[in-house]
């Protein structure tokens, strides 16, 4: 018997062949993985590109100078089914930003994520007092987005995520060493960003501010003579005591028109400011009138203002989608100049209006029952926008159109905010109040910008089913598939045996 015949040599030639099969598996396994590894081809399939970063998100990563961090505080088992969405969306983008930036060891981006309720530890040692928030950290910088800000949103529907937008800007934001400075005026009793009184602090509205990379500093212009090269903007929050001299005055209009400055002022009722002049540039009319208002709805059941009237603008655009109400206290009429000169690059709008139930009451230092006369108080007009409302907030903004360019070039930018005490301790709480606040910064020193990123449609499916059809349906699954195996079964059982 030939030796190649024999049980002993098959046996080996099987054994090597055997081995020969696992080498070649694990070599090709192997190869694809370094294949994978080192020269990853990556394909998204989906019709909106749901798993890409934008070619713009995507330059940023690559020539930024230093490491972010993301921390997210949302998780996938909360009970409300909107943050678990959010979840969902985010995560899969932040793993894009966690790939696209390993190619720059120097500035990577990481994500973690926290329950800041099992992990208070950590959550304190970051600053994060409360869930459903991304906060980005970079150095002694940081800065928080919020769930709304996910999220484009009309007549309370989800319309587009928007999450790449808002992440994207926040990692330049915080990446960018030098922070934008924001001076509070000072002199004249205004509130201050480090006060804790409940009437009259500012403090819980700054570590607001600190928590989106402000810098906040105090300015009193009667001593520094002139406003420094470094302000941002600057915030006139509710003088009480005494007007802005003619000094004063000329300084913020040459920092708003010559500078192309960023102010906003909140004026309390009943209080001389001494800036009529430098609102009068900008057509803005500040009236000396309290508000009233004969409807009790629109009032709280502690006497606060309820404001639901808002003209389409980035300031009021997400109380707007969201149907956010402002609560306030005493103030005074805000509105564009209907005198003022048409032209010169100026626009003026309304941000904020009362109900049309309201009036401004001319004669409010007399004890007296407040009403409304015909002829003496201030009502609003049916033919200025918006009809028949007094305004309690208004945006001016100058534009310039440079040698006939098709493109205008933005000035300074100004808010005006009739009450004193919009984003005090007390009221701050109050989301309107706050989300307003931050929106009017964020306008007034452009950071309101949008990134030539789109928003990814939200695709929404739905089944229409009768009862009849849900009923053949839950049969078919629990009959007819068993069914159908069963035959099949049969079908192969006849086939082998014939």
């Amino acid at each position: 018997m030939h030796p190649s015949d024999s049980f002993r040599t098959a046996r080996w030639i099987r054994t090597i062949n055997l081995v020969l099969q696992a080498v070649l598996f694990l070599s090709l396994f192997g190869g694809l993985n370094y294949l994978a590894r080192n020269h990853a081809w990556r394909y998204d399939l989906t019709a909106h590109r749901r798993h890409s970063l934008s070619p713009e998100t995507k330059s940023y990563l690559h020539s930024l100078q230093r490491p972010v961090r993301i921390v997210v505080t949302l998780t996938e088992s909360d009970d409300n089914p909107e943050v678990a969405q959010a979840y969902r969306d985010l995560s899969g983008l932040l793993r894009e930003y966690v790939y696209a930036s390993e190619s720059n060891p120097n500035a990577r981006i990481t994500v973690d994520y926290i329950d800041v309720y099992q992990q208070r530890r950590e959550a304190d040692q970051l600053g994060i007092d409360q869930p459903n928030i991304v906060l980005l950290l970079c150095g002694e910088q940081r800065q928080r987005v919020m769930l709304s800000e996910l999220y484009g949103v009309k007549e309370q529907q989800k319309q587009d995520f928007r999450g790449e937008q808002a992440i994207t800007a926040a990692i330049l934001n915080v990446s960018n060493p030098s922070r934008k400075k924001i001076y509070f005026l000072t002199g004249h009793g205004e509130l201050r960003p480090d006060d804790v009184d409940p009437l009259r602090g500012l403090s819980m509205l700054s570590d607001e501010l600190r928590l989106r990379n402000f810098e906040l500093d105090y300015l009193q212009i009667s001593t520094a003579r002139r406003i420094p090269e470094d302000a941002a903007l600057i915030i006139a929050a509710a003088p009480q005591q005494g007007r802005y001299d003619a000094f004063e005055q000329e300084q913020l209009r040459e920092y708003l028109n010559k500078r192309e400055g960023r102010l906003i002022v909140l004026l309390a009722p009943a209080t001389p400011h001494g800036l009529d002049d430098l609102f009068y540039d900008w057509g803005v009319l500040v009236d000396d009138v309290v508000i009233y208002d004969s409807d009790i709805n629109s009032f709280s059941d502690n006497g606060d203002l309820i404001v639901r009237h808002f003209m389409p603008h980035p300031v009021t655009q997400t109380l707007i989608d969201y149907k956010i109400p402002l609560r306030i206290g005493p103030a005074r009429s805000v509105r564009p100049d209907p005198g003022r000169a048409s032209g010169g690059g100026l626009e003026v709008i309304t941000l904020a209006a009362t109900a049309t139930t309201a009036w401004g009451e001319v004669s409010y230092r007399l004890r007296r029952v407040p009403e409304f006369n015909p002829g003496i108080d201030l009502k609003g007009l049916p033919a200025m926008p918006p009809a028949n409302r007094l305004g309690l907030m208004v945006a001016s903004e100058r534009v310039q159109i440079r040698n006939n360019l098709p493109f205008s070039v933005r000035s300074g930018r100004l808010v005006v905010i009739g009450t004193g005490d919009l984003v005090a301790n007390h009221r701050i709480a109050s989301p309107g109040n706050l989300n307003l606040f931050l929106n009017a910064v964020n306008w007034a020193i452009d950071r309101d910008t949008q990134l030539n990123i789109p928003p990814r449609p939200i695709e929404r499916f739905q089944l229409a089913l009768s009862q009849q059809e849900l009923r053949n349906l839950r049969f078919s699954l629990i009959f007819g598939l068993p069914v159908a195996a069963a035959l099949l079964g049969l079908f192969v059982y006849w086939s082998r045996r014939t």
